[in-house]
């Protein structure tokens, strides 16, 4: 139930007021402001939420409620369109939330044998101690991590957030509230000047859309969920028999028209300008989660996405927009992480947006746990005037399938320029599982721990691709954590006229050895590639 201030009972704790809300304890100091308090808040999780089975967490001696979430279990695709993913794919994973102004002691009980544990990012070096079932570490500061006992299965992922300072005016009219509790508004259209606040402890069965709004927020500590939503399932070649002999372009066509625009998400932003988004948490997206389409002036920040299990659930996806900024974001998506495209046609909800420009935009501080896809992918369509002016920084990718930074747009005409890659750190995990597609509905993943490492680097012009790839810099690149394996980097382009060209390596480290040329790197250099540089 949406609600618009109803605080029944008011109490004093700890010289902090609180408001009691459908049985739920809310923090606060007050309806505008939530000025630093209590070192640590938590919130209780809302009734029905059924809390994990994995594991128990209390920060600095305070229980935080512990969330399930479905997350891949297996690197297993199917062929695009696809189908809703079967459940025997996937399993169920754990995630905390709360808030916190200082150091903290983070205690974590297993509810199963600890043989081995791993908290990530390793960047961080967080030495946990395990006594028994009993892990406990120290955290320094807000950010995100992940406990991984025994392997990277049923991981518990914590998402220590600082404390809220933005908190809107519950009065306002253009405020839509949704305090501690179960809610079920379902589709929720936003017009400009509004604001969604979704309290910790909500969680709000849902998805946010907007068209051509301006001024637009969506704040708060709790989660958006869209696990009500089915996957779209109306596919080009059932409604199409030529489907295999269109031109891409007309491919899209026919998709957007067949399924009347209509493709899910939670968040999907259209043709909007000046919109903020921050602290919650979105799970559970039926396909792409976040996605700005034709926008400009987009703030995302302490996002954290989880549960991204289901075919085609990338997670935040720019396209053809401006002046973007996430910052301080968890993402761990089935997926594509953040991918950059321009589309064209009707290109997300029926909206036409590939006549504008992809550019300027910022990722930073970011944690990337991509469960199939591409970290950071520039694709799978170029349809744009130009793509240019993308700066990825100071970000951890824990684990990637395919790629970690990969240029494969398979379609468009845009020439892709002007990126920098600076302060990344990639973790290669040495049990990481080789991807496969699933060659009908009825096979099963065959694939084997340890027999695969992920490309470090991918910059490929494909027969489709019109445009080129030039002024690409990686800088301060470290891939740590594969005794085994060694993750390899290709760049290679089409034609003299599209090709790959002025790339600079810059202090790239793997497992603390300095690359300084192609093949120590593990590079393959193909036709149509001009002026790669070792720095």
């Amino acid at each position: 139930m949406e609600m618009k201030l109803r605080n029944e009972i008011l109490v004093s704790v700890s010289a902090a007021t609180v408001f009691l809300l459908g049985g739920v304890i809310l923090t606060s100091a007050g309806c505008s402001t939530l000025p630093a308090a209590a070192k640590v808040t938590t919130y209780a999780g809302p009734r029905g939420e059924p809390p994990s089975d994995d594991f128990c967490v209390r920060v600095d001696g305070k229980p935080v409620f512990v969330y399930q979430a479905r997350v891949s279990a297996v690197p297993f695709n199917q062929s695009w369109p696809g189908y809703e993913r079967p459940l025997d794919q996937t399993e169920i994973a754990s995630f905390a939330c709360w808030d916190m102004s200082g150091p903290v002691t983070v205690e974590v009980v297993s509810k199963q044998a600890v043989d081995r544990v791993a908290v990530r990012p390793t960047s961080y070096g967080i030495q946990p101690k395990v006594d028994g079932n009993r892990i406990t570490f120290a955290l320094k500061r807000p950010r995100q991590v992940t406990v991984e006992v025994n392997g990277s299965h049923k991981a518990l992922h914590l998402f220590a957030n600082p404390p809220e300072t933005d908190v809107p005016r519950l009065t306002d009219a253009n405020v839509r509230y949704f305090g501690p509790g179960m809610h079920r508004p379902g589709k929720i259209v936003l017009k400009s000047n509004e604001t969604v606040y979704i309290a910790g402890g909500a969680v709000v069965h849902g998805v946010i859309e907007a068209t051509e709004a301006s001024n637009l927020r969506i704040l708060g500590r709790g989660i958006l969920d869209v696990s009500t939503f089915k996957r779209e399932t109306k596919v080009w070649a059932e409604n199409d028999p030529s489907f295999e002999s269109k031109a891409p372009n007309e491919r899209v066509a026919i998709h957007t028209a067949t399924d009347g625009g209509v493709f899910g998400g939670a968040i999907s932003l259209c043709g909007c300008q000046n919109v903020h988004i921050e602290g919650i948490v979105i799970r559970d997206s039926n396909r792409w989660t976040l996605v700005p389409a034709g926008c400009r002036g987009i703030r995302i920040a302490n996002v954290k996405l989880i549960g991204l299990w289901r075919f085609n659930t990338d997670g935040i996806n720019i396209v053809n927009s401006e002046d973007v900024t996430i910052d301080g974001c968890f993402i761990r998506s089935f997926d594509d992480s953040i991918c950059i495209k321009g589309q064209p046609g009707r290109c997300w909800h029926g909206y036409v947006a590939g006549t504008r420009p992809v550019r300027n935009v910022t990722v930073s501080n970011c944690v990337i746990w991509n469960d199939w896809g591409t970290a950071f992918q520039f694709g799978d369509g170029a349809w744009a005037p130009e793509i240019a002016h993308l700066l990825f920084r100071d970000c951890d990718i824990i684990r990637t399938c395919h790629i970690a930074m990969g240029f494969g747009p398979a379609y468009g005409g845009a020439t892709i320029q002007d990126v920098r890659f600076e302060d990344i750190r990639v973790e290669i995990d040495d049990e990481a599982s080789k991807p496969m597609i699933q060659q009908g509905r009825e096979a099963k993943y065959t694939g084997t721990k340890g027999d695969y490492c992920p490309r470090l680097i991918y910059q490929v012009i494909g027969k489709h691709m019109t445009g080129s790839v030039r002024n690409v810099l990686f800088k301060n690149i470290t891939v740590t954590g594969s005794g085994r394996r060694f993750p390899l980097s290709i760049l290679r382009g089409f034609s003299a006229e599209r090709c790959v060209e002025n790339v600079v390596i810059e202090n790239l480290r793997i497992n603390g050895k300095l690359i300084s040329d192609l093949a120590t790197g593990g590079f393959t250099i193909g036709k149509h590639v001009k002026n790669v540089k070792f720095q």
